[in-house]
């Protein structure tokens, strides 16, 4: 009896350690079958030691097949691609070296949905070797959600085409599979001829409407394989991949006779078509996306240059050589905006009379750094920042660091009530038909506390006469924050005196050619004499500028021009030195 009991008590004592092992055990796999994530261990060799229900459900399997002794099945069959394959290779290697590891990666399991995941690994060693935990969280719908966002972001919302982002995303890749493949592609750049009359005619709803039948009109002409994108406003590309030289000139020649037999119908109004096309193929002159993207372009306005609705080919010429140099500066001046290699100059313009010294004003110059320092004037980069519509960005530019500079200097003089001078700030006729520039400079105005007068923008009379009722209205609204305003280069062209009751001018700035013979020619010297007389009944002061030398401002005074600007007056100078 005695040996019972205790032989009893000792299976008793035994079994408790046994059965409490076991109701833990039970616990923990009722927590990691309740899990809404997926949950497995993997041997050393990524096969499944361990996989919770969830797990199990998502690879379409029981866990009894995925954890059998001697035939576990490896994660690697359930990842599809060989690119997660070797990226989950990757990861379970650095768990295994201890590092917690945090990746995205779709799965791809024969028998279950394919999802994308987000998989959480860390090492263990339980004295049974090496094996990794997993913790994996259904992810799909936030990455379809990513996914199309970044598809929108790649997509013009007007007419669903690729935008630029995308466009050069699909360029950059051509032109690598155009580089090891020896493919060859073509890009074609195609301008409205009649975007601009339409849209400023029937307003911006007809223009919405027109491009939006144009990227209609593209895809139903071009090949299926063939991208249409929208680079931004009428201007648009189309990638021709696998496509020969006389393939590509045989689609843009389509391209011509769809617009040509195409009319647009707005209301009661109906408008011919025509593009500007312009085609360049990869490898041929252009190593790069940009390169070929330029020359494009550069066929495109050769197109537009040879009287619109044209295709133009880019070849190895003078004539694309002259405009590849200009669109070179068109890459030198955005990269002077973004590295910030502009530098901000001024010069002074000075009264003539005793009667108004001390009223000293200057004018705002600007100049380019090249890469080995040397400041260039904008003779060298104007004329291509105007040819290729950077102007409006140029002049945001000056405006805003103007602006920043001469802040401070201005409102210390408005507190002393002592503002009797002005900077001066030329302006382009782009900016004064950019529909944005008003409230740009509003902004520019508010955030730097700009005083009354503090500012004069200068227009020439050439961009004034072009479009003079536009830029009236423009001036007088800016005047009534302050602003004034000189016609420049005044007497430069075939002009008549009589636009300028139209104007809100205060200052008129004679044009240089006649400026510097007014000592020597008597006509220059008359002409010079009228403007003044013209513009002082007008109760508007003048300005000469390009003054060399004494006797010029001598003679100048003596006709009674007000202010004088040049060399022989003040040679330009960095602005901080003004600030």
């Amino acid at each position: 009896m005695t040996d019972f009991s205790s032989n009893k008590r000792d299976t008793d004592a035994r079994s408790a350690p046994d059965q409490d092992a076991a109701f833990y055990l039970g616990l923990m796999r009722a927590y990691l079958d309740s899990a809404n994530d997926g949950i497995f261990v993997l041997c050393d060799e990524q096969k499944f030691l361990i996989a919770n229900r969830t797990m199990a459900e998502w690879l379409g399997e029981q866990e009894e097949t995925l954890t059998a002794h001697n035939r576990r099945v490896s994660i690697s069959e359930f990842l599809g691609p060989d690119s997660s394959q070797r990226l989950f290779a990757v990861r379970f290697q650095e768990a295994l070296s201890g590092t917690v590891v945090r990746f995205e990666c779709p799965i791809h399991p024969p028998k279950g949905h394919p999802r994308w995941v987000e998989i959480s690994m860390n090492r263990v060693d339980v004295g049974n070797g090496d094996m990794v935990i997993a913790v994996v969280r259904d992810v799909t719908e936030q990455k379809m959600v990513q996914l199309r966002l970044e598809q929108q972001a790649l997509r013009d919302d007007l007419t669903g085409l690729l935008n630029r982002r995308g466009f050069m995303c699909c360029l950059e890749k051509l032109t690598q599979t155009s580089a090891h493949d020896q493919h060859h592609h073509a890009l074609l750049c195609l301008d409205l001829d009649q975007f601009k009359l339409i849209n400023d005619t029937c307003g911006h709803s007809a223009g919405d409407a027109l491009l939006q039948q144009t990227a209609i009109l593209l895809k139903n002409t071009v090949r299926e394989n063939d991208t249409v994108c929208r680079l931004g406003g009428d201007e648009f590309a189309v990638l021709l991949s696998d496509c020969s030289s006389s393939k590509a000139m045989e689609i843009s020649q389509l391209i011509q006779r769809s617009f040509a037999n195409f009319r647009f119908a707005w209301q009661d109004r109906t408008f011919d078509l025509a593009a500007s096309i312009g085609v360049a193929e990869f490898g041929e002159t252009a190593q790069d996306s940009l390169s070929v993207l330029m020359q494009a372009d550069a066929a495109c306005y050769a197109a537009k240059e040879s009287g619109r609705n044209q295709v133009a080919r880019y070849t190895k010429s003078d004539k694309f050589t002259k405009m590849h140099s200009d669109m070179d500066w068109v890459s030198r001046i955005t990269q002077s905006l973004d590295q910030n290699h502009f530098r901000l100059y001024f010069q002074k313009i000075v009264p003539t009379k005793e009667t108004i010294q001390g009223k000293t004003h200057h004018e705002i110059l600007l100049r380019m750094v090249d890469a080995a320092g040397q400041v260039m004037v904008p003779e060298k980069f104007m004329k291509a920042a105007i040819k290729y519509n950077m102007m409006t960005v140029i002049d945001r530019w000056v405006i805003r660091n103007v602006f920043a500079k001469m802040g401070p200097r201005w409102r210390k003089l408005a507190q002393r009530h002592a503002i009797t001078e002005f900077t001066a700030i030329n302006l382009s006729g782009a900016s004064l038909n950019d529909d944005s520039f008003f409230d740009f400079l509003k902004d520019q105005i508010r955030e730097h506390e700009v005083p009354s007068h503090a500012v004069c923008f200068e227009i020439t009379e050439s961009v004034a006469v072009n479009d003079l009722t536009r830029v009236a209205s423009v001036m007088a609204e800016l005047k009534k924050f302050g602003l004034r305003f000189a016609l420049d280069d005044f007497g430069s062209g075939v002009s008549s005196f009589s636009y300028l009751k139209a104007l809100p001018i205060d200052f008129i700035k004679i044009d240089g050619g006649l400026v510097r013979e007014v000592v020597q020619a008597s006509l220059d010297y008359r002409i010079i004499e009228s403007i003044a007389y013209v513009a002082h009944k007008m109760g508007v002061k003048t300005i000469a500028e390009y003054v060399e030398n004494q006797r010029i401002r001598d003679c100048l005074a003596t006709i009674g021009i007000d202010y004088v600007q040049g060399y022989a007056i003040h040679h330009p100078e960095s602005l901080g030195i003004i600030v």
